[in-house]
């Protein structure tokens, strides 16, 4: 099918919100508090990919650090924030995605893993991401790539 050899290019997000390694969890919670994401890439200063951090990730010590969320502990709650770095909590093993591949290796790669995005790289810089969102919203555009993708999902 035609459609199954878009490449990814076509469909990801190339203006992306990244962060630094050595970045504090105070940056990311001001990135995620300020914009509707839900992953954010992890590169170093050529551009290279690192490691992403999930919005699931951060919750996750947010909830643990959330003891400390009262009058009495928010100054040292502002500290915690601030001392943790990103490397520290990021996933660094991190499945990508070239630019030039199709969009059906993408898909394959979100119906077999449980992660809802993909960085997508050309040698190895990070140029854009592509999402399960990005997919669904592609599909949905065009009832006839809808149609092969739930019959492509039911296996006919």
């Amino acid at each position: 099918m035609k459609e199954k050899l878009i490449p990814v290019a076509e469909l990801m997000t190339r203006d992306l919100i990244i962060v630094y390694p050595e970045d504090n969890l105070e940056r990311v919670a001001d990135i995620f508090r300020s914009h509707h994401l839900h992953h954010l890439p992890v590169v170093d200063s050529e551009g290279t990919l690192q490691g992403i951090l999930s919005k699931t990730d951060f919750l996750s010590v947010n909830h643990f650090l959330a003891v400390f969320d009262d009058n009495r502990f928010s100054e040292l709650m502002k500290r915690l924030y601030r001392s943790i770095k990103v490397k520290e909590v990021m996933n660094d093993k991190v499945v990508t995605i070239e630019s030039h591949e199709p969009v059906s290796i993408a898909a394959d790669i979100f119906r077999e893993n449980l992660f809802h995005a993909l960085p997508v790289v050309e040698d190895g810089k990070l140029v854009g991401m592509l999402t399960t969102y990005d997919l669904l919203n592609y599909c949905f555009r065009d009832p006839a790539l809808l149609a092969a993708a739930e019959r492509a999902f039911r296996g006919a």
